[in-house]
């Protein structure tokens, strides 16, 4: 059995202020086992206190456009689902440059928690991926625990017409202040926004404060500048 989640709004008529997230998601009844995801030499275990957090989203036409033929996105770009924002992960941060990762040794995550968090984050590798590396350097989190939270603060999230802000000039600061004018207590500070070589919009980086709670992001956070132009790609329509 195929469990089917379906919203109405479709990219090409959503309203002023949407839910841009799963527009159309069907689970099936088993999802794909992830492999473990291990520390390395270029990414090894890292163990320093947490200072803040982010919150990475991705605009999934854009991902799918790039990455649509590879096997770990057919899920996400195939089968007649359709997502609109997806929810990349929560990462801690460190009190400075550097951020925890990789903090403890971890089997692979329940069946459950994959099947529960598809529609935010459409990749089972990927869920296993934010688990490893980020989730397990908070303390007293469970994959269960990480994912419901994640999942969370991603819901919560409101977004302008993108289909209409695909078809104007913008910069990465404008498409910050048209998110933030849809999420009351979001500022465009709080935002960093990134995009591909050749200036699509890949994801945005919201900026948490320990409590999860929106903060300025510091100077060293990333992302673009705030007067970069960026593209919003909206499928071949």
């Amino acid at each position: 059995m195929i469990r089917t989640i379906l919203i109405a709004a479709a990219l090409s008529g959503l309203p002023a202020i949407a839910d841009a997230q799963a527009l159309q998601c069907r689970i099936p009844a088993q999802p794909n086992r992830p492999r473990p995801d291990l520390p390395t030499r270029s990414q090894p275990s890292r163990v320093v206190p947490i200072g803040s957090y982010t919150l990475a989203i991705t605009w999934s036409p854009n991902y799918c456009r790039e990455h649509a033929r590879d096997a770990s996105a057919r899920f996400q770009c195939g089968g007649g689902n359709r997502f609109g924002f997806t929810l990349h992960g929560l990462w801690p941060d460190g009190e400075g440059k550097e951020w925890p990762q990789y903090c403890r040794p971890t089997g692979l995550i329940p069946s459950r928690v994959v099947r529960t968090s598809l529609c935010s984050t459409p990749s089972a590798q990927l869920m296993q991926h934010e688990w490893a590396k980020h989730g397990t350097c908070m303390p007293g989190y469970s994959p269960a625990r990480y994912f419901a939270q994640s999942t969370r603060l991603y819901r919560v999230l409101r977004y302008p017409d993108m289909d209409a802000l695909s078809r104007r000039s913008l910069t990465a600061d404008g498409l910050a202040r048209a998110v933030a004018g849809a999420n009351p207590g979001l500022r465009a500070d709080m935002m960093r926004i990134t995009a591909d070589r050749q200036g699509w919009l890949d994801e945005i980086w919201i900026c948490l404060d320990k409590r999860f709670g929106y903060r300025r992001c510091p100077a060293h956070q990333g992302g673009l500048a705030p007067t970069a132009e960026v593209r919003i790609w909206r499928g071949r329509r």
